[in-house]
């Protein structure tokens, strides 16, 4: 059966590690006949989170806001399968995931159903030091209805742009890809 993937790319800067690591999963998606699309979250208009609790006012439906958060909300609802991929800063993930994550207040209720994977790149050579960033992103699935974790990429040991294509990284997205 196919299934429809919905990658989101935090990295700040295009072709980074993680946004190759994200390219490679999408690849081996879409060679194994699913469907897919990579947002990346640089390119996209999201506000912080004002606190504002027009989403609790309104059975978390909407937003007061009005920027690109809605579209994405949306073909996240849509999705079968989420890809969160973060460049990690200071041993957890970067300002734009955790901007993103707190903004998906206003939906969060709706977001179910869903195997989510999550790529984490880092330069510290430690796996272990990947933990806290994929503790957030449990802490926000942990919020969300009958969502699975279906598979991590610990990238650690890349800082320096194409420090990617040095190691194994790729592959695994790729294969991963194939068998969401």
């Amino acid at each position: 059966m196919s299934k429809k993937i919905l990658i989101l790319s935090a990295s700040p800067r295009k072709g980074g590690n993680s946004d190759k690591i994200c390219d490679e999963f999408l690849k081996g998606a879409l060679d194994a006949g699913h469907s897919g699309e990579k947002i990346f979250l640089r390119d996209k208009k999201i506000n912080y989170c004002t606190g504002c609790g027009f989403c609790n006012t309104n059975n978390y439906t909407a937003c007061s806001q009005k920027d690109d958060m809605a579209e994405i909300l949306e073909k996240m609802l849509e999705a079968d399968v989420i890809v969160m991929a973060t460049p990690v800063y200071f041993y957890t993930m970067d300002a734009q995931m955790k901007t993103f994550i707190d903004r998906c207040c206003s939906r969060y209720t709706h977001v179910t159903n869903k195997d989510f994977y999550f790529i984490a790149t880092a330069a510290d050579e430690r796996k272990s030091a990947l933990e806290r960033t994929i503790d957030g992103f449990r802490g926000f699935t942990v919020c969300l209805d009958n969502v699975r974790e279906a598979g991590i990429i610990y990238g650690s040991g890349v800082w320096q742009k194409d420090d990617v294509q040095n190691t194994t990284l790729l592959q695994d997205a790729y294969i991963m890809g194939t068998n969401v």
